[in-house]
């Protein structure tokens, strides 16, 4: 019997964090960077008023979720797409303007969805170099050729957690050729407070060759809910509603965000607590011989290369005893852990269950 053939698709399976270890739920999971908090209690209580008509349609156009962004941030509701998540708005780009030979530069260490996306495209991935795992845009200026359609990055970035400045961001998009499409990656734009940092929003709004997107799975805490968005010129956001699927941000998703977005006493608790325990877990690894970056987001990358136990070891041991972080191996990044900051007593007993593994007092 003859079976219908499927496409030939080269390219990597994207790999969840993990929530289970050897059949086992972990008691503290600080693998997929989320919510260190949780969501706003004005979102969950949005949900459950909504669930009363979970049986209808969403608005497949999210009309309400549209005009609270563009009131919160000042936007053009008319110039914001709304997508199961961010990733979903990166595979509307990928799929409205790369096909077969087109080429796409991302940063070596950058998030893995961007290299997927363009590849399921057919378009090829050329990996720029980073500087001391930070972005380095004259290596993506090196990388561009007359085949370069779009340029991914995220900033800050994951899963370093470093960031470009707002100069070296400005002199990209400035010296990239007008129809390469430069696409900005807001996710964890929330934590950072350095003086010479701008959001893609803030600086690109008024671009028309620049998409910026944004996410509600980390800092506003709904990441089982799914829901992101992306800005950008009416030309291309035009272009991403012709091929975005309808009821593609369901109720729930768009009445919980409209609620958490306005909440900005929950928003700033969340930063506060991020921010203070970046600092104090960023000390405690230096304490143990473990080499970190300084990380502008809601988690830490750490490399073992000093210790005297490797990351896989140090995995293992930490799953053994309920708590989860992130391998690095399929971002090629040697020896090291991804870590977010979750609560504080979970942080707390990471600390404590390290030292005890690394024999540091």
């Amino acid at each position: 019997m003859r079976l219908p053939k499927p496409n030939n698709i080269k390219t990597e399976k994207y790999v969840v964090g993990m929530s289970v270890f050897k059949n086992r739920l972990a008691k503290i999971k600080l693998s997929a960077n989320e919510s260190a908090l949780g969501p706003s209690p004005k979102a969950k209580k949005e949900y459950i008023k909504v669930s009363k008509s979970f049986a209808r349609y969403p608005d497949t156009n999210g009309t309400f979720l549209r005009e609270t962004l563009s009131k919160k941030f000042k936007l053009d509701k008319n110039r914001i797409v709304l997508g199961s998540g961010s990733d979903q708005i990166f595979e509307l780009i990928c799929k409205a303007y790369l096909k077969k030979g087109d080429e796409v530069i991302v940063p070596k260490y950058s998030f893995i969805i961007y290299r997927i996306y363009s590849k399921m495209n057919g378009a090829k991935v050329i990996y720029s170099n980073e500087n001391n795992f930070t972005v380095s845009v004259k290596d993506i200026l090196k990388k561009v050729t007359n085949k370069t359609k779009v340029v991914f990055l995220a900033n800050p970035n994951n899963p370093t957690g470093t960031y470009v400045a707002k100069k070296d961001l400005l002199f990209l998009r400035k010296k990239l050729r007008s129809n390469i499409l430069l696409v900005v990656d807001d996710a964890y734009f929330e934590y950072v407070k350095q003086k010479n940092y701008f959001s893609a929003l803030k600086l690109f709004s008024n671009f028309k060759n620049v998409v910026m997107t944004r996410t509600f799975s980390k800092i506003y805490g709904l990441a089982g809910l799914r829901v992101g968005w992306g800005y950008g010129s009416k030309e291309i956001i035009d272009t991403l509603n012709k091929i975005k699927p309808p009821f593609n941000v369901n109720k729930a998703a768009l009445f919980a965000a409209s609620a958490a977005v306005k909440d900005s006493a929950w928003l700033n608790k969340e930063i506060k607590h991020v921010n203070n325990w970046n600092k104090k877990m960023f000390n405690e690894f230096k304490k143990m011989k473990i080499e970190t970056n300084r990380s502008y987001s809601n988690f830490l990358l750490v490399n073992f290369d000093k210790a005297k136990i490797n990351s896989s070891r140090v995995f293992k041991l930490l799953a053994k005893a309920g708590i989860l972080v992130r391998k690095m191996d399929v971002y090629g990044i040697k020896n090291s852990l991804r870590i977010t900051i979750g609560k504080s007593e979970e942080n707390r007993k990471l600390i404590s269950k390290m030292k005890r593994i690394l024999n540091v007092q």
